[in-house]
């Protein structure tokens, strides 16, 4: 496969099958592979999984928890590691529909994970015969997973002593698997790095190529940990191979109905979308102005919301960066959205690969923000060569910089020092050394040992190791349940650090994303509102991963008269989107779908995710709790920075009499009233779920759902309040 390297390759194990018919968006079976036995199996989808779980992310769970133990440990080879796809994923008619739903045990949290990525992985492997890719075990050295799905056959070699990073590999084994040219636009590949080997922040990079630019492009399985699963199992690759998509490839029901609803939004997004986000010219970084300008862009560890630099890296200047007009920017076959930008020609500055001219996939958003504001480095260079190490080495750019924020806070407070960093000055601000930082992490060398765990894991050894306040640093490290924070303030909106602190899997805006509705439109003022909000839009947002859709063009396009047609919290629904998602499922699947069903799909699963993180010792309401930075001024200077503010609020809602207080006075007053405010908010969502107050779900819940398998009785039962 690789030159020189050839003595050291064998073939380990080989599976033919017959390539599957897709009926209906389904082929209701699964390829399992066992890496300790070199077992490679066919499995069917039992038909009671297909009807209570509905596809992807439900089958995922499901299929995991059946797989582990309470007292399985991500690096255990029984852990499995899970690519789904869905009913509806490989659609070509309608925007968004290529999604793979990863899910495993992750490394950080030690429960139940999920991932959403894009790329051609989940529509290859579909439409090769399988719904979902079932991997056990570890290998002995690293293996490649080759499935061809026109030919019909599975293979696992053995190929010891490759380099695992990225960049430079999916390029190799695109020339090894394709037969020609146009053949690599056939093949999809999921790789990670030795960033993913050495830190417990390991992503997973998913293929696609780009015919335009002739170049491997990449998205990324980012949170969690996932990539570093994928490592420890000594799986260097996924190469999945499959000819001949097209509009007819899922068999639908109704193709019409499919046709009706593209048609649709596509019209939207062509007409609309450069008045709205501007998703097809700069994609997600649209939002970094909107964060700024309402004070929710995270800066030096979100102490604060807004920065005069922020104007260097606004979307202005991504505009100009970003390669524009490049019909490979779909991440999947007819995405009119073309969000996945990149920076061509890049040249790199540090790093193995000093002096090369790369394509950077990105930056979106989150990299942006965490790494421009967060770390507090507004040089767009700087983040587009962070993005580029980080997706290359194979680690999560919201764990690296949110942890890297935690750090450089860590530094400046004399908590940590140049002789605990092994020399370097992790100030605020210092663009050189967050980029040496990154490396080590890579490498597990340096302190990039203990970067690389996890602000957890940090917190731990800065507590027993260097004598650091535990308080503290439990307020100003921004994880929940092991999860380092996506990139927002949620200071001035409840919901928001609802939605972070009760999301299953940790403080991630993919399960609740509210804070425009809250903060800045104030469309859901009440307890009872803001619960109503988390319940739903988590429930809605789970959805897109049972069935291979992305979330984007839900709400980041609408129509034209959505907000005239509708109001507050409905306006927020999209429900001619809702509708349009109606008929795909009905025009896929043949199944009719109201919008209440669709909520009650995801609401079998949520509610499994739930449980499964109680099975694994998680999921009650102290795991809820979130670092007090996520909800107020911890220190005088937040408070100082939005002084006016914070009085009016102490006057006005508290009550409180500011004159001649300190400000450690008044930044104790407001956190005891918002301590208070978030906990009766746990009370709304837990109440609002049909969970007890200690957010289990009910037996009644759990029933009325048809989730009672004994099994999770069982389990439900031993923490019945």
């Amino acid at each position: 496969m690789f030159e020189g390297s050839k003595e050291n390759q064998k073939l380990l194990a080989s599976f033919e099958f017959e390539p599957g018919k897709v009926e209906k968006g389904y082929t209701d079976r699964r390829l399992y592979i066992n890496l300790s036995e070199n077992k490679i199996e066919e499995k069917p989808i039992d038909l009671q999984v297909k009807e209570t779980f509905t596809g992807g992310r439900g089958y995922g769970i499901w299929y995991l928890w059946d797989a582990v133990s309470s007292k399985t440990k991500w690096n255990d080879p029984e852990n499995e590691i899970i690519f789904c796809t869905g009913p509806i994923c490989g659609v070509t008619q309608y925007s968004g529909t290529g999604k793979t739903h990863v899910v495993t045990l992750s490394p950080e949290t030690g429960t139940v994970n999920d991932n959403n990525v894009g790329g051609y992985l989940a529509p290859f492997l579909k439409f090769s015969g399988w719904d979902l890719l079932e991997i056990r075990g570890k290998a002995k050295e690293d293996v490649i997973i080759f499935i061809d799905g026109n030919k019909g056959k599975v293979i696992i070699e053995e190929v010891p002593g490759i380099n695992s990073d990225t960049y430079l590999l999916v390029e190799k084994l695109t020339e090894r698997y394709a037969d020609d040219e146009k053949d690599k636009r056939n093949l999809s590949i999921v790789s990670s790095g030795r960033g993913a080997e050495n830190t417990n922040l390991g992503i997973l990079n998913v293929t696609w190529y780009d015919v335009r630019r002739r170049k491997v492009r990449i998205k990324q399985a980012g949170r969690g940990g996932t990539g570093s699963v994928f490592r420890e199992k000594n799986i260097l690759a996924i190469v999945t191979k499959y000819t001949g998509v097209n509009a007819g490839s899922n068999n639908a029901a109704y193709p019409e109905l499919i046709t009706k609803a593209g048609r649709r939004l596509t019209k939207e997004i062509l007409e609309l979308d450069h008045m709205q986000c501007g998703m097809r010219e700069i994609g997600t970084v649209n939002l970094i102005d909107h964060m700024q300008n309402y004070n929710c862009l995270p800066v030096h560890n979100c102490k604060f919301g807004s920065h005069p630099d922020a104007i260097k890296i606004d979307s202005k200047v991504w505009h100009q960066r970003l390669t524009q007009n490049q019909a490979g920017d779909s991440c999947w076959v007819g995405c009119a959205m073309r969000c996945s930008h990149a920076v061509d020609g890049f040249e790199l500055t540090t790093g193995p690969l000093i002096g090369e001219k790369v394509l950077v996939d990105g930056p979106e958003y989150e990299t942006t923000a965490g790494f421009g504001g967060n770390c507090g480095c507004f040089d767009p260079d700087f983040i587009l060569e962070a993005n580029f190490y980080c997706d290359n080495y194979g680690m999560d750019t919201i764990g690296v910089s949110t942890t890297m924020a935690f750090l450089m806070e860590c530094y400046e407070n004399n908590i940590i020092n140049k002789e605990i960093t092994e020399g370097l000055e992790l100030n605020f601000g210092n663009a050189k050394a967050a980029l040496e930082l990154i490396h080590q992490m890579a490498e597990g060398k340096g302190f990039g040992k203990i970067a690389g765990l996890g602000i957890r894991q940090i917190k731990k050894i800065l507590v027993e190791k260097y004598g650091a306040d535990a308080e503290f640093l439990q307020d100003i490290g921004m994880e929940c349940k092991g999860m380092e924070f996506s990139e927002y303030v949620t200071k001035e909106s409840l919901a928001q650090q609802g939605g972070y602190g009760m999301a299953n899997k940790g403080p991630q805006h993919d399960e609740n994303w509210l804070i425009f509705m809250d903060q800045v439109n104030n469309q859901i003022p009440t307890f009872e509102d803001k619960a109503a909000a988390i319940r739903y839009f988590s429930l809605f947002r789970t959805w897109f991963s049972l069935v291979g859709l992305c979330k984007l063009p839900w709400n980041d396009i609408e129509p034209e008269d959505n907000k005239q047609k509708y109001h507050g919290m409905e306006a927020a629904k999209v429900p001619e989107h809702v509708e349009n998602y109606c008929w795909l499922f009905e025009g896929v699947t043949g199944k009719r779908i109201s919008p209440e069903e669709l909520i009650l799909q995801s609401e079998r699963v949520h509610n499994l995710q739930r449980i499964f993180n109680l099975k694994m010792g998680f999921g009650t309401r102290e795991h809820d709790i979130i670092p007090y930075r996520a909800v107020g001024p911890v220190t005088a200077e937040e408070y100082e920075s939005r002084k006016e503010l914070y009085d009016q609020q102490l006057k006005e809602i508290l009550k409180f009499n500011i004159k001649n207080k300190t400000t450690e006075e008044k930044v104790k007053a407001l956190r005891d009233y918002r301590e208070e405010q978030y906990q009766k908010l746990c009370d709304a969502v837990y109440n609002r779920r049909g969970w007890d107050s200690n957010g289990v779900p009910t037996l009644e819940r759990i029933k009325k759902l048809k989730i009672d398998f004994p099994e999770v009785v069982e389990l439900v039962k031993e923490y019945r309040s």
